[in-house]
């Protein structure tokens, strides 16, 4: 049977299209000038709500960008439904440009970065004085990955009631780290959140701790809107319980600012953080450096900062104080 009549050309002939389509590939993509601006509040298996001016919605990752994480805190482009009803799924077409990103790896020796929060520009490092006493080698981490990311570290004491913070602020003294020193009876009355509070106006500030240390019941004083599940420290270890498992961005009731809750940590890691970095959060010993040998540690013999703190440049404390932050890739948190 003849399937085309008499005249046929080449434009008759139907044409089956291979596995891929016949349309060609190109690399040129949408630039989608018309997505929407979003701010990412929580990631959770694939899955990503963002918000939208006064409304919260789903998204997910657009194919287009790739392998690039999107992470809390970003600031996104997003397409499609954003009505924010149930069942709906818009896209996330963009990444805009971070202002700055808080990375750790698992361990010093792990070469893969984890990016724990976006656009924050301060560092809240929340230890316990006691049960779960504090770690100070995991404070000193912290510090070093606040320093090379140029977040303000604000160090947050708690359980005051249980032991004193004297002694572990003289640690910190020379850094000149800003503090808040709370204790539990303070945390139930709500004095204890309204002066943390005063910290975080108007910032973006990103909680970090290990657990147990009342990380999590803190955000939720701060916001109690939003009540996150909070956990004992177990008897026997002496450690906390996991009890956040991903990192969540909320706003403060006065909308003056954010907090982001992230996952209670049992290590942090700097395999990722070149130590030259961290000596641009001593503004008072960089200069010292001009005159150091090439590829110097600062710790060292011929290291140029000794003569100019002996000079009266700056205290010697200082120097003693970056010199520990830079060993902390040497020594682990329990140490």
């Amino acid at each position: 049977m003849r399937r085309y009549g008499k005249h046929t050309d080449e434009d008759d002939v139907r044409v089956r299209p291979g596995r891929k389509g016949s349309r060609p590939r190109t690399s040129i993509r949408p630039k989608h000038e018309d997505a929407t601006e979003g701010f990412v509040l929580t990631v959770d298996r694939g899955r990503l709500t963002c918000l939208v001016e006064d409304r919260t919605i789903t998204a997910m990752k657009a194919r287009e960008l790739g392998r690039k994480a999107v992470v809390v805190g970003d600031r996104v482009g997003i397409v499609g439904d954003l009505s924010g009803d149930k069942d709906t799924l818009a896209r996330i077409v963009r990444v805009e440009e971070r202002v700055s990103v808080l990375r750790r790896t698992a361990d010093d020796d792990d070469p893969y970065e984890r990016v724990v929060v976006a656009n924050a520009d301060q560092l809240a490092i929340v230890t316990a004085l006691a049960d779960p006493p504090p770690r100070p080698r995991l404070i000193d981490r912290c510090l070093v990955a606040a320093y090379d990311a140029g977040l303000e570290p604000l160090l947050v004491l708690t359980k005051a009631d249980l032991a004193s913070a004297e002694t572990l602020l003289e640690t910190y003294e020379p850094l000149g780290v800003r503090f808040v020193v709370t204790s539990r009876e303070e945390l139930v009355d709500g004095a204890a959140a309204d002066r943390v509070r005063e910290r975080l106006n108007g910032r973006i500030t990103a909680f970090v701790g290990h657990s147990g240390v009342g990380k999590t019941t803190l955000v939720n004083a701060l916001v109690p809107d939003h009540q996150r599940a909070t956990g004992d420290v177990n008897a026997v270890t002496g450690r906390g319980r996991h009890t956040t498992t991903s990192a969540l961005a909320l706003p403060l009731p006065d909308g003056e600012g954010w907090v982001i809750d992230t996952p209670g940590v049992r290590s942090f890691g700097l395999n990722h953080i070149d130590p030259s970095r961290v000596i641009h959060a001593f503004p008072d010993l960089e200069p010292g450096t001009v005159e150091c040998p090439r590829a110097c540690s600062h710790d060292e013999k011929d290291c140029a900062l000794d003569a100019w703190v002996a000079e009266g440049h700056a205290d010697p404390a200082r120097l003693f104080s970056l010199r520990r932050l830079l060993a902390t890739r040497e020594r682990r948190e329990g140490d």
